[in-house]
């Protein structure tokens, strides 16, 4: 019998070398090179085109119609869909072990399954076990039908079969094909499985849900392309020592990218957060020095967060720099423009920075609500009671405009904030009832502003 051949592939981008290399030659990874079987090349009539029609014609004579989306009735996941699900649309969810996400697409179905036919495929639970989680959070479960399966043959002949409008695959690493010799999770199974599955939503116009591991660094298991293949991409966030959990998503073909969705874990699964901010928000009988409000934008929703700043005479030869929820080299960039432009020094002094609630802040609007906390911190003086700041700080020591400032000063309105110090470009055209609306365009105006 002759010796199977093997190969090596990046289990990142899926590239292939004859032999074990250090770094992979196409995306250029270290020690991502994985030895398997060479698969043999299979001719079946698999790889169809996606298309009704493969003719050739002109852009403008192609109807383009707008595809009508299916509410999932849970609001905080619709919003970051951009509306809803999307006939023929493929969702890829992806999160840390036991964070939710059977939890959440099971109580999804269960509501989709009042009007749609639902189809779960578990490829790592059993049936009792899906039955004791839907009998814990008591959700209408009569209409869901399960299939526990992870060959994809069965599964694309139950789906022929059932015809099913929703589908949620629960989870792709655990599928495999008969047309494959390697083993349930390696980026070649990943890759054709998720392919197959796409091109079957994308003929019958059916829903798809996929469930995706990620890695210890956080990063989705399997190959890069299986996020290019797929429509949208979800992360399930959260702390395990939290009860609230985010939902984001990084890449969406019918929406916008960046929205954010919040769920609280409860005994009977997960609860829809409607207000957000408040999770954001530390609860100060009086105002404290190194506490300042921002407005920040995540997608089209504004979210009022609490920046928290420590500034602390420094005990050692080296003085420390710590940012939680934002970028640590902006706190260093941003420390030597207070400097420079304000006249305040923090060179000898500890300087620690925290988002509360464990948001994670990534829009520069959050430079000049750092830099206020810092310095209410060091001068040990609160703020006056609501009160918000937002800008964007530049080297040059101006306070720039942000995205959406009339949203955004509208929200912390509607909170009950009173005072707001922003950027001159972002002062509101009209005036907004109970607001009282400070416009700076340099640094040290919105210091002496806040003070």
């Amino acid at each position: 019998m002759s010796k199977a051949k093997s190969q090596f592939v990046c289990r990142l981008c899926g590239g292939l070398s004859p032999k074990w290399q250090g770094q992979c030659p196409q995306c250029g990874e270290w020690n991502s090179l994985e030895e398997q079987v060479a698969q043999v090349a299979v001719t079946t009539g698999r790889f169809q085109s996606l298309a009704a029609d493969g003719a050739i014609k002109n852009l403008s004579d192609v109807e383009a119609e707008e595809l009508p989306r299916t509410p999932t009735n849970l609001a905080e996941l619709d919003r970051v869909l951009g509306g809803g699900l999307v006939p023929g649309g493929v969702v890829l969810i992806g999160g840390d072990p036991g964070i939710g996400k059977s939890t959440l697409l099971l109580q999804a179905l269960a509501k989709l399954s009042e009007s749609l036919a639902v189809l779960y495929v578990s490829g790592e639970e059993s049936a009792q076990q899906i039955a004791l989680r839907a009998r814990r959070l008591g959700v209408p479960a009569a209409k869901v039908r399960l299939y526990p399966e992870i060959s994809l043959e069965k599964i694309l002949h139950a789906l022929e079969r059932e015809a099913p409008k929703v589908v949620v695959i629960d989870s792709i690493q655990t599928i495999y094909t008969e047309a494959l010799t390697s083993a349930p999770g390696s980026v070649a199974q990943v890759r054709e499985c998720s392919a197959q599955l796409t091109r079957f939503a994308k003929r019958h116009g059916t829903s798809i849900l996929l469930v995706g591991h990620v890695t210890k660094e956080g990063a989705l298991a399997g190959p890069r392309v299986l996020e290019h293949i797929v429509d949208a991409v979800l992360y399930f966030e959260g702390d395990t020592h939290s009860s609230f959990r985010l939902i984001r998503a990084i890449k969406n073909r019918f929406g916008a990218v960046n929205e954010l969705g919040v769920f609280a874990m409860t005994d009977k699964g997960l609860r829809e957060v409607a207000n957000p901010s408040a999770l954001f928000l530390s609860q100060h009988d009086e105002p404290v020095p190194g506490s300042c409000v921002m407005v920040t934008q995540e997608g089209s929703r504004p979210m009022l967060v609490e920046v928290q700043a420590l500034v602390d005479d420094a005990h050692a030869a080296q003085v420390k720099r710590l940012a939680v929820g934002v970028e640590q080299n902006r706190l260093a960039l941003l420390l030597a423009v207070l400097h420079r432009h304000a006249g305040i020094a923090a060179f000898d002094q500890d300087v620690f920075i925290n988002a509360v609630g464990g948001v994670r802040i990534v829009e520069p609007a959050a430079d000049l609500a750092m830099l206020i906390a810092i310095v209410s911190s060091l001068k040990n003086k609160a703020l006056p009671n609501k009160m918000v700041v937002f800008g964007e700080v530049g080297l040059a020591g101006e306070v720039r405009p942000v995205q959406r400032g009339q949203e955004r000063l509208k929200e912390a309105a509607k909170l009950g904030f009173t005072h707001a110090i922003v950027p001159k470009a972002n002062r509101p055209r009209q005036v907004i009832e109970g607001m009282t609306v400070t416009a700076v365009d340099r640094l040290d105006q919105a210091v002496d502003a806040a003070f």
